[in-house]
């Protein structure tokens, strides 16, 4: 009795197993196409004539919080102007 109750534990978590690797598979395909998608994107803006670094820094920020940006910005003056630039 218990041999069987541990292979139907083990088969039960296999296939438990199983779909967890499975759906991580399928989120890895779906990252890689997502990653696709972004890079024509940014493709396109280039073609266009837009600065993609740029873009890409703007996306960066626009994640950030505003405080956080403004401390950063003001630090990055005074830096600036302590080296005379």
């Amino acid at each position: 009795m218990n041999d069987q109750v541990t292979e139907t534990s083990y088969r039960v978590t296999a296939n438990e197993l199983r779909q967890f690797v499975e759906r991580f598979e399928r989120l890895e395909a779906d990252k890689r196409d997502i990653a696709d998608q972004q890079k024509e994107v940014m493709a396109e803006a280039k073609g266009r004539g837009y600065d993609t670094r740029v873009m890409r820094k703007v996306i960066a920020l626009r994640k950030r919080d505003k405080d956080d940006i403004a401390e950063e910005e003001a630090v990055l003056e005074m830096y600036k102007e302590a080296l005379g630039m």
